[in-house]
């Protein structure tokens, strides 16, 4: 049995889908952060059958919880303080992300204004589907 020791700050992404650890890794910027980041890969859940954990070692106030969200909601955060699970988070699809997708209509004017932010709102939560603020482009959540 692997043995990954626990951490006495910071926080624990739990329940991600097995084999997206290292994309959400690099979504939420984590390879920028000066801290130590655990990756686990395919741990045995009773709820999942397998899922993925991210240990880190550094405050919650780094992390984009509406990033979070939209790549996947079922995700849960638990914000560790002084080695005990002392809060988790239910993340929810955010009603707007913005700079995290792109409009992949061609005719969409963040095309033409490359310096135009990419804003997707949230049109069908049921879907998870998002639309372009600009031009009404469809896009479906990640997951």
């Amino acid at each position: 049995m692997l043995n990954i020791s626990g951490i006495s700050e910071g926080f624990v992404l739990d329940h991600i889908q097995a084999g997206m650890s290292l994309k959400i890794y690099h979504d939420l910027g984590l390879d920028k952060l000066d801290c130590t980041v655990a990756i686990i890969k395919n741990a045995r859940s009773s709820k999942m059958g397998t899922k993925d954990i991210i240990k880190v070692e550094c405050s919650i106030d780094a992390l984009d919880l509406d990033i979070l969200g939209f790549i996947d909601h079922n995700i849960t955060v638990n914000i560790i303080k002084g080695d005990t699970i002392v809060e988790k988070r239910k993340l929810h699809l955010p009603k707007q992300v913005k700079n995290v997708i792109r409009c992949k209509n061609p005719r969409c004017i963040t095309s033409i204004e490359q310096e135009l932010d990419q804003i997707f709102i949230l049109t069908d939560k049921e879907h998870a589907v998002y639309r372009c603020k600009y031009c009404e482009e469809k896009f479906r959540s990640l997951k």
